[in-house]
């Protein structure tokens, strides 16, 4: 049993570790944090499912003053486990990967960490095998994981050579409010980062992009247009292939997925726990043809959709199956993806 922690317990580590804790072939150790916040008092108020470390700098009376049960400390964690998960804020996970190295463990760092931080830039279905027994590996952001997933299905059944994206996206997650109160859209620099980390995972493809901030909070829209390698692709085409992937659920506006608020709704009325979906989400009648291009457009639940990329980039590093195939398999089976086709 591969055992497993989580380095930061707050929007993508708690999800992290309810990502480890559904792998039959996982063990999670535990989580660490800093500071008893929100997530840690939630945490508390369900029963302490996983167990507390604290990281180097917390006040353990703070804890013990909000009834929050301590395991030990962030060493004491890193010497249990086999590999750790490390979701800390930007630019603490490369401190951490110091101590991951004196421990020899392997270590997975999420997309607000700089690629210099691990070996491999990874991404579960476009190129696990670079990652297979690699040591340190780093995830690709929300939206370029969506992004890549939606291009690698259309690469692998007909082949691309180029794209070009337009993402609008949310300005800060629900409940955060550092981004302040905001009624405008916002324009970033061309090309986006997430086209350019789609062409550091896929050379072979060129992309380019277009990002636009907007006050929203639940989820991001990719518009792509795609140029077929061997030839045109058609929308029959395209629909065939999406509606293979177990990670891409194809919609309807006229079933009422209206925009990236229905899938937060739709998430929350499956039960699923935060309103939490794994799936990108694709248009059916967002699929139109362009000459000799295609263009569709995902939606990217900013806050869940890299966890699957996660439980595989566990399962390259270690080793535990020995291809995209197989590994994506294992994964999509312990999160239940693709059941609800």
């Amino acid at each position: 049993m591969v055992k497993v922690g989580v380095a930061g317990y707050g929007v993508i580590g708690q999800r992290l570790a309810d990502g480890v804790a559904l792998q039959k072939d996982m063990q999670l150790v535990g989580i660490a944090d800093l500071a008893p916040t929100l997530s840690i008092r939630a945490l508390k108020e369900r029963g302490m499912p996983y167990d507390l470390y604290l990281v180097e700098g917390a006040n353990k009376a703070a804890f013990d003053a909000a009834g929050i049960p301590v395991k030990g400390s962030f060493a004491d964690l890193i010497g249990k486990v086999d590999i750790m998960l490390d979701s800390s804020p930007g630019g603490v996970g490369a401190k951490n990967k110091e101590r991951y190295e004196q421990a020899g463990i392997r270590a997975i760092f999420q997309g607000g960490e700089k690629n210099s931080v691990a070996d491999v830039f990874f991404h579960g279905y476009a190129n696990y095998e670079k990652g297979l027994g690699a040591k340190y590996l780093k995830l690709t952001s929300c939206n370029t994981t969506g992004l890549i997933r939606s291009v690698d299905c259309l690469d692998r059944m007909y082949g691309v050579d180029r794209v070009a994206i337009t993402i609008i996206r949310r300005v800060a997650d629900p409940g955060d409010y550092h981004r302040g109160l905001t009624n405008a859209l916002q324009m970033d620099k061309a090309p986006s980062h997430q086209a350019l980390d789609l062409m550091t995972i896929m050379p072979h493809v060129e992309a380019t992009g277009i990002l636009v901030h907007t006050p929203v909070t639940h989820g991001h829209i990719i518009t792509v247009v795609a140029h077929g390698k061997q030839g045109k692709i058609s929308k029959d085409m395209a629909l065939a292939a999406f509606k293979t992937h177990d990670r891409i659920r194809v919609v309807r506006i006229e079933d009422g997925f209206l925009g990236n608020a229905s899938f937060f709704r739709y998430a929350r009325d499956l039960g699923n726990p935060r309103g939490d979906m794994y799936e990108i989400g694709l248009w059916e009648d967002g699929i139109v043809e362009s000459g000799d291009q295609i263009m569709y457009a995902i939606n990217i639940p900013q806050e869940s959709v890299t966890i699957p990329e996660t439980m595989d980039a566990i399962r390259a590093a270690l080793s535990m199956q020995q291809d995209s195939a197989s590994g994506t398999a294992a994964t999509n089976k312990y999160l239940r993806l693709g059941t609800w086709k």
